[in-house]
């Protein structure tokens, strides 16, 4: 196992946050996650990153470890790496990413999809132009709060989702020779699992997503919001 540490030593009582990142590079994991430590840092997290889906299996890490956020795309997982996470979220500890590092991980491992509650399927060709939606009935979630509908250059993602999820954020698909009539798609989402708390966005292919400040701002505030 690769693993490092991040940030200024951590003084008693503050929180420990492991960012697992790899899969394919596409999704840039290094350069996107690097755009988080200094934010989790600063909010009181010793921050330690690792290269390998070993450390799912690291039950002792695990249970110390308030928020893991992933960054890994497509690969695959094996049946101790999934259950070592999933029993981690279970008793409690936080899991969270975006896009294509959180619900394009794994595919065809449903125990995986369970705790995401959601799969990538397919995004339209290239980066288009649409309007990120906040969900009016969940206007008030921490993470959303005083947020108002936004536009984004990026992938739209169109995904299968459990319905247990709670949708913070919506994206909309327009009718065309394959869609019969337009679909509401969710955007951003929280579920939890039993006493775990799971933040998934699916902004964010490449870097600049970042740079449009309510896409930024969700983020950050999911990242905090999924932590124990």
């Amino acid at each position: 196992m690769t693993a490092t540490t991040s940030g200024p030593p951590t003084a008693p009582g503050s929180r420990r946050a492991l960012v697992v990142r790899g899969g394919w590079e596409g999704h840039e994991p290094v350069k996107i996650t690097d755009l988080f430590l200094p934010f989790l840092n600063e909010n009181g997290f010793a921050v330690e990153t690792a290269d390998t889906l070993d450390v799912y299996t690291d039950a002792a890490l695990l249970a110390a470890t308030d928020l893991v956020v992933q960054c890994w795309s497509m690969g695959g997982i094996s049946a101790e790496q999934c259950a070592g996470l999933t029993a981690a979220v279970h008793a409690g500890t936080g899991f969270a990413g975006w896009h294509g590092g959180i619900v394009d991980s794994f595919r065809g491992d449903v125990n995986y999809q369970l705790l995401t509650g959601g799969q990538f399927l397919m995004h339209p060709p290239g980066f288009s132009d649409h309007t990120v939606r906040i969900v009016p009935e969940r206007a008030d979630h921490p993470i959303v709060t005083g947020l108002a509908d936004f536009d984004v250059h990026t992938e739209r993602y169109w995904t299968a989702t459990d319905p247990l999820i709670d949708v913070l954020a919506t994206i909309g698909f327009e009718a065309d020779e394959t869609r019969s009539r337009p679909v509401t798609m969710p955007a951003v989402w929280t579920r939890t699992r039993a006493a775990g708390r799971v933040f998934v966005s699916t902004i964010g292919h490449k870097p600049d997503d970042f740079d449009v400040p309510e896409v930024r701002t969700l983020t950050e505030r999911g990242l905090l919001w999924a932590s124990r």
